[in-house]
């Protein structure tokens, strides 16, 4: 597994958890913030649009993110896995060949892709840049920057093959056709471009 040996040291988990009772009320002069109560995870989301392509039912989609994601790997990589290979084997039917998925661009092959995908976690690589994945650089997964095209990383990964640009024609597979945000994004909240202000 290429991809661990860059992939050492933190995990962070991008959760979304929400108080069951409404005892986060802001009170008081000045006003502060009662955070006591029980809290549950809602949501996870490392990688944006894993659990909405991959999960096949919104019951599944839920489950998924109240999964602690140590127990996602068993409980949906192998959901992940058929999927995947549901979704080639509907593009050979629309290309009228045999399509199978080849290990992508960053030497990953199915199983270990899903296996990655369903550990819906970003690691940080404190030695290395921070980067969703840059080709230019061959920098994997080591966390996201607000510049970092997510989706079409993910899709590159998915139907990329090795050189990440297996399926571009007939259709393009590995891209969104969503153009960045043009020029780079302030350091401060709300991480604008010149473009924006």
């Amino acid at each position: 597994m290429k991809i661990f040996k860059y992939i050492l040291a933190f995990t962070a988990v991008a959760t979304l958890t929400v108080s069951c009772g409404n005892d986060d009320d802001v009170t008081g002069n000045p006003a502060t913030t009662d955070f006591s109560g029980t809290f549950i995870q809602q949501d996870q989301m490392g990688r944006p649009g894993i659990n909405t392509v991959f999960t096949p039912t919104a019951a599944d989609e839920n489950m998924f993110n109240v999964t602690i994601p140590a127990n996602g790997i068993a409980m949906f990589q192998p959901t992940f896995q058929s999927r995947i290979e549901a979704y080639y084997a509907a593009y050979s039917v629309t290309a009228g060949t045999t399509l199978t998925y080849e290990n992508n661009i960053l030497g990953l092959d199915l199983p270990t892709l899903t296996t990655a995908l369903a550990l819906d976690v970003l690691q940080v690589a404190p030695d290395a840049p921070t980067s969703y994945f840059n080709p230019a650089t061959g920098v994997p997964l080591t966390g996201r920057t607000i510049e970092d095209d997510v989706i079409d990383v993910s899709l590159i990964l998915l139907f990329g093959g090795m050189n990440g640009d297996r399926f571009t024609s007939p259709t393009n597979l590995v891209s969104d056709n969503v153009s960045q945000e043009a020029g780079t994004s302030t350091n401060t909240f709300p991480y604008l471009t010149a473009a924006q202000f």
